[in-house]
């Protein structure tokens, strides 16, 4: 399947709502899989009804050497909803996700050319736990010039409309105020960096946004 240049988001979308399968679980270009990944994962699935996605552990290769991810890239299980709040802790590789909870949740917001992921999966860890099986069935290549993340500058620019979008939904009690906390930091970094390139009104505008959802 080919679409012209409506970014991850959409064809992850597209290739979902052309398939049939029960679960669903994605392949992006910089990795692949090892034998029986989705063999294990299928039996997670079936031996926990009640799990509506998992998640593998991975092997992280920089420019063909292998590397250990650092603490803050260590993956959680479970409730991983706070700890997700700094940078995504999902990768989209390493995932089955019943189809029944991706309708639900209403798939990839194709608004974001970048930290699309972040987003659904920030939106997804509100209110369902994601179990973690603890076995490295996923190859996870970086470090080439093409990868999607170097394309666009200031990352935290999106995940700062992905917090918003939460805040939006209704969102609340101590969640909320989890998410407050998090957005606070990040326009501080954003703000602070615009004052630097002598940008004061965009510094402003980062600052009127959070505080628009404290009042």
């Amino acid at each position: 399947l080919s679409q012209s240049r409506k970014g991850v988001a959409a064809a992850r979308n597209l290739g979902v709502g052309l398939s049939r399968g029960r679960y669903l679980a994605f392949l992006d270009s910089d990795d692949y899989w090892r034998r029986k990944k989705l063999e294990i994962q299928v039996a997670y699935m079936e031996a926990h009804p009640e799990v509506h996605l998992c998640q593998t552990e991975e092997i992280w290769l920089r420019n063909g050497i292998r590397v250990n991810p650092k603490m803050r890239h260590r993956k959680p299980s479970g409730d991983i909803f706070r700890p997700s709040l700094d940078l995504c802790l999902v990768s989209p590789s390493a995932v089955m996700i019943r189809r029944d909870l991706f309708e639900r949740v209403g798939g990839f917001d194709t608004s974001f050319p970048v930290c699309e992921d972040y987003e659904f999966w920030l939106r997804i860890a509100v209110d369902t736990p994601v179990p973690l099986i603890p076995r490295p069935l996923v190859f996870k290549r970086g470090g080439h010039e093409d990868q999607l993340s170097r394309s666009t500058w200031g990352l935290d620019r999106f995940r700062i409309l992905a917090l918003e979008k939460l805040l939006r939904s209704g969102l609340r009690g101590e969640k909320r105020r989890c998410v407050l906390e998090t957005l606070s930091r990040k326009i501080a970094i954003l703000a602070q960096g615009a004052r630097k390139r002598g940008k004061e009104q965009e510094a402003l505008a980062y600052e009127g946004k959070l505080a628009a959802f404290f009042a």
